[in-house]
């Protein structure tokens, strides 16, 4: 072979030339991320939540999705998703995560069919209300015909024993938040009242639907009954309150050290997740009620 023939041959063999940053050839490195940073980091997008779910008439779920965004933010980091790139800040990150949620949540609201939940025991051919639709939000078919008598049995039966589980003032007020004109800006105290109003009526809502959709032959013993009604709980978070605090009574020192390994499980403060309790309670004791009326025969 030639030296010219030769020359061209390493030549080919060699790299081509780049300008992408040699760093970036390896796999970046996980990076542990402190629970305050975390925290700090996920409070900071909150108005961008506000503000997205304003869009849709839907800022009654701000805290919804921002515990989705904890948990999510959360899981990330602890499955190494979050990786240190030049330039890329934490936060920047954690917005991305929040895009991703928000516009998860707003397609998942924009898409699902309702039922129409209230319809008067004198008027059952009456309108439903729209209001108490957008407020329960209970995801079921909705089809003409004898499946449709059926669907209004549900609907009926799952108002009645939510609006049962939540006080008066709460019902009212989470009724009242879609009937007043949607507001734009910074919200005001009463706002965020009727939001919370909302959240207590729709996670109640959900965790009736749970309960109710729970087989009786699963029942066998109150043990099922008491296990089952934690699961029935709408969020990851308040199920595991329910199942390691409430379902167990856990009190003084055993509750203190039961809120702090919950908090280093899920990412969350521990004075976040003791806020939890009372609602945890509440809606375990609503899913009990159900399960234990529907408990079978047997038992």
């Amino acid at each position: 072979m030639s030296v010219d023939a030769r020359a061209n041959l390493a030549q080919q063999k060699q790299p081509p030339p780049t300008t992408i940053d040699l760093s970036l050839n390896r796999p970046p490195d996980s990076v542990q991320v402190p629970v305050d940073q975390i925290m700090v980091a996920v409070d900071g997008v909150r108005r961008y939540v506000v503000s997205h779910l304003s869009r849709i008439g839907r800022a009654c779920d701000v805290d919804d999705v921002m515990q989705d965004i904890r948990v999510a933010v959360w899981d990330g980091v602890a499955r190494g998703h979050y990786r240190l790139l030049p330039g890329v800040r934490f936060e920047a990150w954690v917005q991305g995560v929040t895009a991703n949620v928000c516009a998860a949540h707003i397609r998942h609201e924009l898409s699902h069919q309702t039922l129409p939940l209230l319809i008067e025991p004198a008027d059952d051919d009456g309108p439903a209300s729209a209001d108490a639709l957008a407020v329960l939000g209970i995801e079921r078919n909705w089809d003409r015909g004898a499946e449709s008598v059926v669907d209004q049995e549900w609907a009926r039966t799952i108002v009645a024993l939510t609006h049962a589980s939540v006080h008066e003032g709460i019902w009212e007020l989470a009724l009242d938040s879609l009937n007043s004109p949607r507001r734009y800006g910074p919200p005001s105290s009463q706002d965020r009242r009727r939001w919370h109003a909302v959240t207590v009526v729709r996670q109640t809502a959900r965790t009736v639907q749970r309960a109710l959709e729970v087989e009786p032959s699963e029942l066998q013993s109150i043990d099922d009954v008491c296990q089952h009604a934690a699961e029935c709980l709408p969020t990851t978070v308040l199920r595991r309150v329910a199942a390691e605090i409430v379902r167990r009574d856990v009190h003084g020192p055993g509750r203190n050290r039961a809120l702090q390994s919950l908090a280093a499980e899920l990412g969350l403060t521990e004075r976040y997740l003791a806020v939890q309790i009372g609602f945890a309670r509440r809606l375990y004791q609503a899913s009990w009620r159900i399960l234990r009326n529907g408990m079978a025969p047997a038992c």
